[in-house]
């Protein structure tokens, strides 16, 4: 099952015609990503200052289908596809009335803030995680 969260289109997101200005996707993506470790106790605050640990994204693909516009609400639903040691697969779905709009493939990679080299996900944030894991069909 997977994560689900909704924000709005606001009119700082959009260009001067009133659509969505793309790099205003990706600010998004990071709060819908923050909101999902924080749905299951973790959040990035305590992550990143207290246990000194960092979420780059290593990889990224994405692919625009139609924009939104200001006023759209977009319906995000994020997929947990695979946690390695230190990776995390996600693809995350964003819709507007039930139009997908746009789709994002996303490996993140857990590292320490200190040395900069990847570390394995600590239990309890892996078994948050899990809660939204459901691998891709290859069929």
């Amino acid at each position: 099952m997977p994560f689900t969260i909704s924000k709005p289109m606001r009119f700082g997101d959009c260009d001067l015609t009133g659509i969505a200005y793309h790099p205003a996707y990706l600010s998004m993506l990071v709060d819908v990503n923050e909101a999902m470790f924080a749905s299951f106790g973790i959040t990035w605050q305590e992550i990143m200052f207290e246990r000194k640990l960092g979420l780059p994204t290593v990889t990224m693909n994405l692919h625009f289908v139609k924009p939104a516009v200001y006023g759209d609400t977009l319906d995000f639903a994020v997929h947990v596809r695979s946690i390695g040691r230190s990776s995390l697969d996600l693809e995350t779905e964003v819709r507007v009335r039930g139009d997908i709009i746009w789709t994002v493939r996303q490996r993140i990679v857990l590292t320490s803030t200190e040395d900069h080299k990847s570390r394995a996900w600590p239990d309890d944030i892996r078994a948050g995680l899990s809660r939204y894991l459901e691998p891709k069909d290859e069929a």
